[in-house]
């Protein structure tokens, strides 16, 4: 089995850490010391918060404390960073998105904290209302500042992740919902990722003219993360064959619907990796050093994706498939430098399993989504929960 997360590594390629060091004995930024003794074997995980409902966005404020979005229920909460008596981070409700309708996968979505925080004190926010999906500007302790509408909306393929970029810009994840032409269609916000300033307004050097539109063909994208050389790849949830976890470039077309999966056509950019669904439904990722982490919901598991900082310009290359190409189950192309074998960890011990995020400690912050009535046998007590992810190296 390959290492999981590089361990040899140059400085360039270690993830950032940008508060306090890690206390235990773990790090991220290395791989497991045996990773031929299995993937479970080499995390550990402890819970940080309990008893939430269906948490969706998830960043970090200054002094280490999460903000997660609950989908249905519009609330924002400050996780942490102090303790209650029972030893769980501390949870407050910040505000509560009235003006968000929640909608089956619609509802308050993506999070992003303003990278001037301390001093503007807001918070970028994604949510469906009756008549579309938007990002607001919030003021905490005022009403959301919508600053791009239109997003197309529906039950299902909203999208919704919100992150800022290497290069200060904000992005944005969205679903073509349940209108497939709509990928296509650069006239349309629908089934894109799109990058913004924090007014709204296209961000310079975007690929397509006076557009927010930063690549397209997408189908439902979830996930958004940069490596430490500011490569974004994003996670996509696949219709009925095949679920991507996709380096993202600049004007790409990522295939959707005429591809799904690695589909060899010149004119599409395949993804790097892809799942079947019933093991997949790829939601989140997070980037570890030389690895992506990917979240899965309908599969209840983590994939960890060996990446390769060589990655070509070209990243259409030959297929690495885990069985027969017509019953294979996971597909990576380990060609051109792009990735190599994924490998689960985590099996139904948590449930379904939905945003993935570095947290400034170095470890990784991962969100249940048991109580959105997808869970077989349903929640658990305890649900839903914010798990913390660390993986042993000695």
């Amino acid at each position: 089995m390959a290492v999981l997360l590089t361990g040899c590594t140059s400085p360039k390629s270690v993830a950032k850490v940008t508060n306090s060091p890690v206390t235990d004995p773990t790090d991220f930024n290395h791989g497991p010391a045996d990773p031929s003794a299995g993937a479970d074997a080499q995390v550990e995980v402890s819970v940080l918060a309990r008893h939430l409902t269906v948490p969706w966005g998830v960043t970090f404020l200054p002094d280490g404390a999460g903000i997660v979005t609950e989908r249905g229920t519009g609330r924002i909460l400050r996780i942490g960073p102090d303790r209650d008596e029972s030893g769980d981070l501390t949870v407050t409700q910040v505000a509560r998105i009235t003006e968000s309708t929640a909608d089956n996968e619609g509802g308050l979505l993506g999070v992003a904290a303003s990278p001037d925080f301390k001093r503007d004190n807001t918070l970028y926010i994604y949510y469906t209302t009756d008549d579309d999906n938007r990002i607001a500007k919030l003021v905490l302790g005022k009403k959301p500042k919508p600053i791009v509408t239109g997003i197309p909306k529906s039950g299902i393929h909203d999208g919704g992740r919100l992150a800022f970029g290497p290069d200060g810009y904000l992005y944005a994840t969205t679903g073509e919902a349940s209108h497939t032409d709509s990928a296509q269609n650069l006239a349309s916000l629908g089934g894109k990722i799109l990058r913004m300033t924090t007014e709204g307004k296209p961000a310079p050097g975007n690929p397509f003219k006076n557009s927010l539109v930063y690549s397209y063909g997408h189908r439902n994208p979830e996930g958004l993360a940069w490596d430490a050389d500011g490569r974004l790849y994003s996670s996509e949830i696949g219709e009925a064959v095949w679920d991507e976890l996709n380096l993202i470039q600049p004007g790409r077309n990522y295939g959707w619907p005429m591809v799904e999966g690695i589909g060899g056509k010149p004119k599409y950019t395949d993804p790097i990796a892809a799942w079947r669904p019933e093991i997949g439904v790829a939601s989140g990722v997070a980037i570890l050093g030389g690895t992506a982490v990917v979240t899965c919901l309908r599969g209840q598991r983590i994939y960890l994706v060996p990446l390769n900082h060589t990655i070509t310009a070209d990243i259409n290359s030959p297929v690495v498939a885990g069985g027969p190409a017509a019953t294979a189950q996971i597909r990576w192309r380990p060609a051109a430098g792009v990735a190599g074998k994924p490998v689960e960890a985590l099996y139904t011990k948590y449930g379904r399993l939905r945003t993935a995020i570095n947290a400034p400690d170095g470890s990784l912050w991962i969100t249940t989504s048991n109580r959105d009535g997808r869970r077989p046998g349903g929640p658990t007590v305890d649900d839903d929960r914010i798990l913390r992810l660390t993986f042993r190296t000695r």
